[in-house]
């Protein structure tokens, strides 16, 4: 089954037969490892069919099962060390919710998130939503590289607790 995404026009996607998941090509999956000048070997492929598929916010841990349920076999150390690599090159941008939790983001546009505590889910907040302005001066010899801000919610039930 082909699919085009709106969003991404230039991509198709496909249903992996053994896990439902929809999937970026692999043509298009090389295409775009080296868009950002990143070796495309297998496993690496085979992370960015799951990943980059649309605009997504995955832990290590759900990109692992992603690809492992797919029937292929990566450990959780490349899994790390590939999605370290993505982050650095640009294709996806990390971003920590707290010490011990961290998603990797495929939409590399400006903008903000709402996390939840209680869910652990990671949704988008559009740029223009939280204006920013009247920052402080960067410290001398620096400069501001940007500004993400996250939001900490809680379902409505464990915040009476």
């Amino acid at each position: 089954m082909i699919w085009t995404l709106s969003k991404v026009p230039a991509y198709t996607f496909f249903m992996s037969e053994s896990t439902g998941t929809t999937l970026l090509s692999e043509d298009e999956a090389i295409a775009r490892l080296r868009q950002h000048d990143i070796l495309p070997t297998r496993q690496r492929i085979q992370i960015a069919q799951v990943l980059l598929t649309h605009d997504q916010h995955l832990s290590a841990d759900q990109v692992l099962e992603l690809v492992r349920a797919g029937g292929s076999r990566v450990s959780k150390a490349t899994v790390y060390n590939t999605l370290g690599l993505f982050a650095r090159k640009g294709i996806l941008r990390e971003v920590n919710v707290d010490p011990n939790r961290v998603f990797y983001d495929t939409n590399n546009s400006r903008h903000h998130h709402f996390y939840n505590v209680d869910s652990g889910e990671l949704s988008d907040i559009e740029l223009d939503e939280i204006p920013v302005e009247h920052l402080p001066e960067a410290p001398e010899g620096t400069v501001i590289e940007g500004v993400e801000v996250i939001i900490r919610v809680r379902n409505p039930a464990s915040a009476a607790h």
